[in-house]
């Protein structure tokens, strides 16, 4: 009797027999089918099903599918018959088997993983990641890693091995060495102690026993290995793509930075932790959360927009600079507190720190004062500080303090912990803060023994000095104190390397006056302060108070020159060279590294700042807001100071600075509608139309606003402070460069023809019609 060979079979051997149609794998003897693809016989030949199987069978074929059922065969042949073979082609890894569409397809039904709370030594797991380099101990042993598509990317070790051909352990094993290694895969095989199966299952417990799982204490996956049974590639990836473990990647490759660098998935998943961390301590404190329109209007609070094209000829939306406006109407509203991780745009000047579009935690509080706000800061950033104790180790990698996680298994419980965020100093005011440090954003880790305050010298100094380091007539002169260690050579040379280098970086000096530099020398004359003036140097050594405790041999002296007037803006030229040069003297190691957290409250700013180049509120007084129009005074002295002479006003604005940056700030609104646009109309001096702008929040103060406050956190700085890292963007996903590109995706893009004439973009305007001269 001779039949046709099934139409549904796609391979045999003398083991097995994989059908796809029912997904049935029947563990029998059946006739073995061979393959002629390479061969010049006849495309059939026959067989006695009673044929003793030929040693050298043909292999399995490496695709197994997932399921495993056995069931007894349902079609025995006579041990007489004959089948008749069609001609096969050789399954192999580059076969029809392996294209993109047949993986995307198969991987179209993808198995359940097990939750990792289920992992115990004895069961059969599924378990879903990204394939690690392949370890092979021999031709039937194979070990690797799988990073597991968890939050936390653990590892569990597989191993592969097999002792029979043809085998299911077998034919996962070669299906094993097909894969591309960091391709993601499924993988099902059985859990057992680290060892227990290469050790050939020793000490193993057996699948399917009837031990009570409540008894078993969950493992940890990297004590746990996976004896393959089965895997299943998911996506090849592909071989022009070269990992190796210090590799750079371009920001167009910023997919695989996330996943092949592990500092910043961990910066990433940190960020989350913060995030998270904030929004329970918020809710629990009342707080409501609420998204405000992205789409908003053109206003001129004090920063560049971006504007947003419409259909509709002449109108377009702008991107929120901030939910400011929207918070304050919700207080009109009525909610009681608020809150959002907002996104805000400012299409301000590129900076290490600054990006176009950037996350803010921005909150109000209605019925409530600055120092209402204040109180409730101080209790979030005292808890995040407790937080991060509890969870985080600061752990040192290439010079940088990386948050890491206690339960990572590289982490040291023992090592150091992250101190308390306590906000011990007592606020500053902005004149004080100015004075002291030079800049409203003190580092309070500058300190005495190595580094002075700002002491005011110019009725120490000579005329003849002055004349010398600045061309100001009568100008303020300020000198501030560094005592570096090493030796007075290695001092010297780190002044001038600095002094050097600072007219190619971005702090560079006005040019009206040139910094004195000085390094106090007792074989000298006068101490090597003889330029100084014969009476200025002993004052200059001998002189002691709060923030200047005299000078010693080796100490340096810089003295600044600049105009005599009133603290604006945020730093003088002063203040900037001793930030930086005491930044880039603990990186030099001639300072000592200070790795607490100082955070500091900055108050009492002026209300109104002197014009600069910014976009301001667009007003003829020649002032704008320091912070926007929406502040208020600080006291009631300042709000009578509106009508005679603003500019003297304070404001009830406070910044919150860490280690020398500010990472958030906030104030007391103006609640009531009258005293709101009496500043926008009669002291900014806008116009009638500046001010119809922000008709909807008079509108809404108009309709008894009570009082509030609020504040916003720079949550991207805030993030990569705690990450030690000295830009935001190693803490978001997908910033943009300098140019504010996003060169992952290309943006921004020209426009097309097509949609500049859709929103109006680029054209020209008509030229006015002119009357023709006459002939007469």
């Amino acid at each position: 009797m001779v039949r046709t060979a099934p139409t549904s079979l796609w391979r045999a051997t003398s083991r097995c027999v994989i059908r796809p149609s029912s997904r049935l794998l029947f563990l029998r003897s059946q006739p073995q089918l061979r393959t002629f693809a390479s061969e010049e016989t006849p495309s059939t030949e026959t067989t006695s099903s009673t044929e003793t199987p030929s040693s050298t069978e043909t292999a399995p074929s490496t695709e197994t599918p997932p399921s495993t059922e056995t069931s007894p065969s349902t079609e025995t042949a006579p041990s007489t018959e004959t089948t008749i073979l069609p001609k096969l082609t050789p399954l192999t890894p580059s076969t029809t088997l392996d294209t993109p569409f047949n993986i995307f397809k198969r991987s179209i039904t993808l198995s359940n993983a097990t939750f990792e709370s289920k992992y115990r030594p004895g069961r059969v797991v599924t378990v879903h990641g990204f394939l690690g380099k392949r370890r092979d101990k021999g031709s039937n042993l194979s070990f690797c890693d799988v990073q597991l598509n968890s939050p936390h990317h653990k590892t569990l070790q597989v191993v592969s091995s097999w002792e029979k051909e043809d085998s299911l352990e077998h034919a996962a094993h070669l299906k094993l060495k097909s894969i591309p290694a960091y391709s993601p895969v499924s993988i099902r095989g059985l859990l057992s102690e680290v060892g227990a199966a290469a050790r050939g299952g020793e000490g193993e417990m057996q699948p399917g026993n009837n031990q009570d799982p409540s008894q078993d204490s969950v493992r940890d996956p990297s004590k746990l290995e996976l004896k393959l049974s089965f895997v299943h590639c998911l996506n090849k990836f592909p071989k022009d793509i070269i990992v190796s473990k210090d590799a750079v990647w371009p920001p167009k490759s910023r997919h695989l930075q996330m996943r092949f660098d592990p500092l910043l998935y961990s910066r990433l998943l940190f960020r989350h932790d913060v995030m998270d961390f904030f929004q329970r301590q918020l809710r629990r404190n009342m707080f409501m959360e609420i998204e405000t329109p992205m789409l908003f209007k053109s206003t001129p609070e004090g920063a560049r927009e971006f504007l947003v094209p419409t259909r509709r000829k002449g109108f377009a939306y702008a991107l929120p600079q901030s939910p400011q406006q929207y918070k304050q109407i919700l207080m009109a509203g009525g909610i009681y507190r608020y809150f959002q991780f907002a996104k805000c745009f400012r299409d301000e000047d590129h900076r290490a720190d600054r990006q176009p579009e950037f996350t803010q935690l921005d909150l109000e509080m209605a019925f409530a004062t600055g120092q209402d706000v204040m109180h409730n800061m101080n209790m979030f950033v005292s808890a995040l500080g407790k937080f991060m104790y509890k969870r985080y180790i600061p752990t040192m990698i290439n010079g940088v303090r990386h948050p890491q996680l206690i339960e990572d298994e590289h982490a040291e419980p023992d090592g150091p912990r992250y101190d308390n965020f306590e906000l011990r100093v007592k606020p500053i005011p902005y004149g004080e803060a100015m004075g002291r440090y030079g800049t409203d954003k003190p580092d309070l880790r500058a300190h005495l023994p190595e580094v002075s305050w700002l002491v005011k010298v110019d009725r120490w100094v000579s005329p003849e000095f002055k004349k010398m380091i600045s061309t100001i007539e009568n100008p303020l002169v300020e000198a501030c104190k560094f005592r570096f260690q090493g030796s007075r050579q290695e001092t010297a040379k780190f002044v001038n390397d600095f002094f050097d280098a600072l007219p190619n970086t971005t702090h560079k000096l006005s040019g009206k006056s040139t910094p004195g530099i000085f390094i106090v020398d007792s074989s000298k004359p006068m101490q090597g302060l003889s330029a100084l003036g014969w009476e200025a140097a002993p004052r200059f050594i001998n002189y002691r108070s709060l923030g200047w405790d005299g000078c010693e041999d080796g100490d340096v002296i810089i003295v600044h020159a600049r105009e005599w007037l009133p603290y604006q803006g945020g730093s003088t030229e002063l203040g900037r060279i001793r930030k930086l040069m005491y930044d880039s003297a603990v990186e030099k190691g001639l300072l000592p590294r200070d790795d607490t957290f100082r955070f500091v409250w900055v108050t009492d700013f002026p209300l109104f700042t002197p014009n600069d180049d910014g976009p301001g509120q667009g007003g003829s007084a020649g002032f704008s807001s320091t912070h926007h129009p929406f502040t208020a005074p600080l006291t009631a002295e300042d709000v009578d100071l509106l009508r005679t002479n603003p500019q003297m006003a304070k404001a009830n604005h406070y910044d919150l600075v860490l280690n020398g940056v500010e990472i958030g700030g906030g104030s007391q609104r103006i609640h009531v509608a009258e005293v709101q646009e009496f500043i926008m109309r009669d002291v900014l001096k806008m116009t009638d139309e500046g001010v119809g702008q922000f008709s909807h929040l008079l509108e809404a103060l108009r309709a008894g606003c009570p009082p509030h406050a609020g504040f916003a956190i720079g949550f991207d700085r805030l993030v990569s402070m705690l990450c030690d890292v000295p830009s935001i963007r190693d803490v978001i996903a997908f910033p943009k460069n300098n140019k504010g590109e996003d060169q992952l995706v290309g943006s921004p893009s020209k426009t097309t023809l097509a949609q500049q004439k859709t929103y109006h973009l680029f054209t020209e305007p008509q030229p006015k019609e002119t009357e023709t001269a006459s002939d007469d």
